[in-house]
């Protein structure tokens, strides 16, 4: 679908570009941090506080939230904005990672996965249909096409099999209705083989879809061989079209992927690592708040952050809250963790637009 992705402003150094998404519930600003927000909250951070980080666009996840609280009480709510009150645009991924994810509980078949609920145990299907209608009831703005997360490692012939599998849910999911204005990407596969890679990048781009994200990474390889990974896949796809790196990732991998081309981004790490006791500070690097080094230290986690644990109070203080299991600890370190990754795309895109990307990224090279 044209008209709805623009770049404004490439990097001449690297791939990098600065674009605009359009949603129906508004623009977002490329590249982006998407907070994910798998059962329908961004774990211990309310609305209002992502409205404070300015947070443009969280994420959904098809399987959860069919089991629960399941698509009858969404649909009475009035769709998955009015039940969780964010009016910003929501991505919700088809469940496709959970045919990796939950291996154990599941069986392929040709037209999608029978799965065991990891909750009680009860059978149901999902495929590209009812993903697909999933999402549509749900009313998410981005869609993502229904696919299987191939597992790493995988053999040449495991991950040409699996390729295969999506690229056939993937032409059933472009085929299902959606509602008015929501957008549909579809998701490239084929593990750490090149070659693979390309192929399932061409033939994704073949279907048409309004964006393309690369899946399968951040599933147990090497950092290298996820990028290798990007490098393989990105140059296949449209340059009029968003390009989505799924599931990444540190700091670092965010901007060497931005200058492989990539425009979007989600991550669980700045959550988890909040809630266990952790700080992205500095150029990626991160620091364990719960040491004893920090008892009398009453400096912010950084220096010079906006967020509002750093405004407001000091290591020592949340390193008091961590210790003595109080959640306020949790809350203010996700709180400094989001704001982090979300400012990191916003100094992303300065970056390109002021024609500084390439410092940029060293800088963050020489802090590895």
């Amino acid at each position: 679908m044209s008209g709805i992705f623009d770049v404004i402003k490439k990097d001449a150094t690297s791939c990098a570009r600065r674009g605009v998404l359009h949603t129906r519930r508004g623009d977002i600003q490329t590249p982006i941090f998407m907070p994910v927000g798998t059962r329908g909250s961004v774990k211990a951070v309310s609305p209002a506080e992502l409205d404070e980080l300015q947070a443009q666009i969280i994420l959904g996840n098809t399987y959860h939230l069919f089991l629960r609280p399941g698509l009858e009480v969404i649909k009475a709510a009035g769709g998955l904005h009015k039940f969780i009150n964010f009016k910003k645009p929501i991505l919700t991924d088809s469940g496709g990672f959970q045919v990796f994810s939950l291996a154990s509980l599941r069986k392929i078949m040709p037209d999608g996965v029978k799965f065991a609920s990891h909750i009680d145990g009860s059978r149901f299907f999902l495929g590209p249909v009812e993903s697909m209608h999933i999402q549509k009831t749900l009313d998410s703005d981005i869609v993502m096409a229904f696919d299987e997360c191939t597992p790493y490692p995988a053999t040449f012939e495991q991950a040409l099999k699996s390729l295969q599998i999506t690229s056939r849910w993937e032409r059933m999911s472009r085929e299902q209705p959606l509602n008015d204005g929501q957008l549909r990407f579809g998701i490239v596969q084929g593990s750490t083989f090149e070659e693979l890679r390309k192929r399932s990048a061409r033939e994704i781009v073949n279907i048409g879809f309004d964006g393309y994200a690369i899946g399968g990474v951040s599933v147990g390889e090497s950092e290298k061989e996820m990028m290798e990974a990007v490098d393989a896949a990105a140059p296949e796809l449209p340059e009029n079209a968003p390009r989505y790196l799924m599931g990444v990732g540190t700091p670092r991998q965010i901007v060497e992927s931005v200058a492989r081309g990539v425009d979007m981004f989600d991550c669980v790490l700045p959550t988890r690592l909040g809630r266990h006791g952790g700080a992205y500070v500095g150029y990626g690097e991160t620091i364990n708040v719960k040491a004893g080094r920090y008892s009398m230290d009453f400096s912010p986690i950084e220096e010079g952050c906006q967020c509002y644990a750093c405004r407001n109070f000091t290591r020592a203080y949340i390193r008091h809250l961590l210790n003595v299991g109080e959640i306020l600890g949790m809350r203010l370190l996700t709180l400094h963790n989001l704001h982090y990754y979300i400012n990191l795309a916003a100094n992303i895109r300065k970056s390109i637009e002021e024609g500084t990307f390439a410092e940029f990224r060293q800088k963050f090279s020489a802090a590895m």
